[in-house]
């Protein structure tokens, strides 16, 4: 997708880990457990509280990688998958920036969970990340790529 923003100002809106909760699904009654403000860099530490399908989860993150303006990875510690990796990338291009996502992630329960529940929810909250992002900034959104890793 494209932001209709700088990529500086783009970046310093995902740098700010409290902006997540503002491109989270309401239905995930998502809430950041870390004190705020939150310093973002490799070995940043972030907890958080969820719910899925009236499940509550915790779920821990460290940030694995930190490179302003163009890219930062959080990756799970602790919480619902086997394993999640989450590659942010950002690039500046004509009319804004260019906004990427790469999910390599492993959910519980093997395939039959990940097909009856966990890729749908997967693809359901990253469509949604991207409209909010859309509404916040304008832009043009993008092909939706949300690919688990082998299971």
């Amino acid at each position: 997708m494209v932001c209709a923003a700088s990529l500086e100002e783009t970046f310093a809106f995902f740098a700010d880990a409290g902006n997540l909760e503002e491109i989270t699904p309401p239905w995930l009654h998502f809430e950041i457990l870390t004190p705020r403000p939150i310093v973002m860099g490799v070995g940043t530490l972030i907890e958080y509280r969820l719910r899925l399908h009236g499940v509550p989860f915790s779920w821990r993150t460290e940030i694995a990688a930190w490179q302003p303006p163009v890219r930062f990875v959080d990756r799970q510690l602790a919480g619902p998958y086997h394993h999640w990796h989450h590659e942010h990338l950002f690039r500046a291009v004509p009319g804004g920036t260019e906004v990427r996502d790469r999910v390599h992630y492993c959910p519980r329960g093997g395939a039959l969970i990940h097909a009856l529940f966990v890729g749908r929810d997967v693809r359901r909250i990253f469509a949604y990340r991207q409209a909010r992002l859309l509404q916040l900034f304008g832009g043009h959104p993008g092909e939706l790529k949300i690919v688990p890793s082998p299971l």
